[in-house]
């Protein structure tokens, strides 16, 4: 017995020590960091205060020796545990104060075990596993030495034209705030001094989305109000959610860049939001200064940039060289520099760095792509896929078809569902929709492949092959879409449709009378109307990451019930672009009666598939909408409560979505706003009783004084499963007496 105690005893001191390593910062307050920040802020010349406000890309002799003269205090794109370390060492012991050095990376939508494009996380609209994902990614790239992700993306993308829309959650300022808190929460954790999590690094701040013409890095020209009802807001949510950094954008807001933006930068979001973190320029978007027009060369970007409220230089070089001469000639005060250091300072003593600068490269064998990663990353990939289309309930197929053909440039391919910012993903690792097809159906069933053509250009050799091998077959699944290079940073396309020859390929096949189904596989919306119009199943699966094939198969093949929702709209054609579903109603509002009203004369006013869209192999129906009052006032909330019903004959995933309309109001409002969503799961025959509660703020928008209200008046409250096809009802907010 007393061998017993004596081993529990010695256990409980080994855990307390492990525990004190991995966690020792865990332990210091607020006011301790700071009296720490501010006594080694004390002993640095000023050189060295702006050396921790300088970041560089990569290694050469050059930086290490400026390690060594406390020139830089970060960088990014250093992958691997021994090299983090390396570089650890000289800053850690081979300067005069030791401060260890922050390494960054853009750990989009995982590291190695590479999960569904943010686009496609957020069509999953499932928080819960977006967050769970995050933190995945976290622990792996924590392992190989990164501190510091250059996400979330919450960027606000109406433009489908806009690259970058795969990196964000879509149109929706209130899905995107969701994401956007399930995202650093995912990435930070409950405790960043834990060596398996991650800073978070909201992104691009702000309205970077909104690009005039979908040219990436282009002028965003918007109303304050457009600002702060519809960019700001996954901003705030992430900033609510505790994230440590902030990235400013590339792009200037009416007429100021937002790397110098004081209104955005200071005034907003540290003044009205209270952030107490570290703003990160974007790649020399303080160099670029020069470029857009407002800094005759880099003095004059630094004081401007600084000024705003930009604390750290991502390779622009700028920094170095204008903020000493700039304190000298009395510019700048140097108080300035402190307080952007004080910040930088601040959380590299939150995420443990100074105690535990260095990595242990054993623990990267147990993390990177271990089996519950891999569940994972195929949970939220199944839950991404929107099903768009299915008519006569071709899908799911049945595995023991004696033959079945798979056709299209990306049936096979193993790049493409990594997508853009793949991090340390290999295309090795993933499982293509061939090799998902091939594990799921009966050993009796053949397989048959062919590639057709190309994702880009105009061979059609392998067409008449095609059309060959899917007259052998009872079912035709056809994969087409983009390339992983074509959306993502710098890759905007002013045409929706399909790349190259690829619409001739489906017709090709569709011609022969054989049943197909096309799987999309792409970074944004795409047009597609002759494909909706004629192909009679459709699947959106974006780009999945390493579980792909396993995905898309277990979804065909009927494993999984698809529960997938659209987070962006689909147009008929870029004609239509920007398309987005909570547009204001205008002063003669779409009526097909009239020719003077708001619309096309040669195309459809309504979008291909609307936000909050997607089918499944079961039907849900929507019922005895009610609530818990008529009339509320300015300090009640209002109880939302709906029945949905599964009508099918199978289990089945859906998302509840709220939508509200404020009908008068004394600024114009959209026909509707998403205000709250679930995701639940119904058995046959099952009816769920579905509860949404919505507070008075919830329902406020900026008046004519830019100041947050909520007006008295009636409002429409709208549930449904897309944002089209609601059951609604009416209440009011009652004047306040006082």
């Amino acid at each position: 017995m007393m061998i017993r105690i004596r081993l529990i005893l010695i256990a409980t001191i080994i855990a307390f020590v492990i525990s004190n390593y991995l966690f020792g910062q865990q332990n210091l307050t607020n006011s301790q960091i700071e009296e720490k920040v501010n006594l080694l802020l004390s002993e640095m010349t000023l050189e060295e205060k702006i050396g921790q406000m300088v970041q560089y890309s990569g290694t050469s002799p050059k930086y290490e020796q400026m390690i060594r003269e406390g020139k830089i205090g970060s960088f990014l794109n250093i992958r691997g545990a021994t090299e983090a370390n390396r570089l650890q060492r000289i800053a850690v012991e081979e300067t005069k104060l030791g401060i260890p050095l922050i390494f960054g990376n853009d750990v989009i939508h995982g590291y190695r075990t590479i999960f569904p494009i943010p686009l496609a996380e957020a069509a999953s609209w499932d928080p819960d596993l977006v967050e769970k994902a995050a933190s995945i990614a976290a622990k792996e790239a924590a392992s190989e030495g990164t501190h510091w992700t250059f996400a979330p993306m919450v960027d606000i993308a109406r433009d489908p034209r806009w690259g970058r829309i795969a990196e964000g959650s879509g149109e929706d300022p209130y899905l995107g705030s969701v994401m956007a808190r399930a995202k650093v929460i995912g990435f930070q954790g409950d405790e960043l001094a834990d060596p398996f999590t991650i800073l978070a690094c909201p992104k691009h701040f702000v309205a970077y989305g909104g690009a005039e013409g979908g040219k990436d890095y282009n002028t965003v020209d918007i109303s304050e109000r457009t600002l702060r009802e519809i960019y700001l807001p996954p901003f705030k949510a992430a900033v609510g959610a505790g994230a440590g950094s902030i990235m400013s954008a590339f792009n200037e807001i009416s007429g100021i860049p937002a790397s110098a933006n004081e209104l955005t930068l200071t005034d907003i979001l540290r003044g009205e939001w209270g952030f107490n973190g570290f703003v990160v320029s974007d790649w020399n978007s303080i160099g670029e200064l020069v470029s857009h027009g407002i800094a005759a060369d880099p003095y004059e970007a630094g004081y401007k940039a600084l000024k705003a409220g930009v604390d750290m230089d991502m390779m622009g070089n700028v920094y170095l060289i204008s903020l000493s001469e700039l304190v000298n000639e009395e510019e700048i005060h140097e108080e300035s520099i402190n307080d952007a250091v004080r910040r930088i300072l601040r959380y590299k003593y939150r995420l443990g760095l100074f105690e535990h600068p260095y990595i242990n490269p054993d623990c990267t064998k147990d993390v990177i792509l271990n089996e519950k990663h891999l569940d994972t990353a195929l949970k939220l990939a199944r839950e991404s896929i929107v099903l768009l289309k299915n008519e006569k309930k071709i899908l799911p197929l049945k595995k023991d078809l004696n033959a079945i053909a798979v056709i299209g440039p990306l049936a096979n391919d193993r790049e493409a569902p990594l997508g853009s910012w793949a991090c340390e993903g290999k295309s090795k690792d993933i499982i293509p929709v061939l090799e998902g097809i091939k594990n799921k159906v009966s050993s009796k069933t053949k397989v048959l492949y062919a590639k057709g053509c190309k994702v880009e250009g105009g061979n059609r050799k392998g067409i008449q092959k095609a059309i060959k091998i899917a007259k052998k077959a009872k079912v035709v699944i056809i994969v087409v879409g983009e390339n992983a290079d074509m959306s993502g940073e710098a890759a905007s396309r002013a045409f929706l449709d399909l790349p190259g020859i690829q619409v001739e390929l489906v017709k090709a096949v569709y011609k022969t009378g054989i049943p197909v189904v096309v799987v999309l596989m792409n970074g944004r919306p795409l047009a597609i109307p002759w494909i909706v119009e004629n192909v009679p199943a459709i699947l959106e699966s974006w780009f999945l990451g390493v579980q792909c094939g396993n995905a898309i198969a277990d979804v065909l093949f009927g494993d999984y019930n698809p529960g997938g929702k659209l987070p962006v709209t689909f147009p008929r054609s870029v004609g239509q672009v920007p398309i987005y579903y909570n547009h204001k109603n205008t002063g003669r509002p779409l009526n097909k009666f009239s020719k003077y009203t708001s619309k096309y004369i040669d195309l459809p006013s309504s979008p291909q598939f609307p936000f909050g869209y997607g089918l499944s192999y079961t039907k849900f129906n929507y019922s005895n909408l009610r609530i818990n009052s008529g009339k509320i006032s300015l300090s009640d909330s209002l109880v939302v409560e709906v029945e949905v019903k599964n009508h099918g004959d199978r289990t089945g995933d859906e998302v509840v979505q709220l939508y509200i309309h404020d009908l008068v109001a004394s600024v114009t409002r959209p026909v509707k706003e998403l205000k709250g969503f679930l995701r639940i799961t119904i058995a046959p025959n099952e009816k769920r009783n579905v509860k949404f509660v919505l507070y008075p703020e919830q329902l406020g928008f900026y008046n004519c004084e830019m100041e947050y209200i909520t007006e008295p008046g009636k409002f429409e409250v709208m549930v449904g499963g897309n944002s089209v096809d609601l059951v609604k009802t009416t209440f009011e907010i009652e004047q306040s007496s006082n």
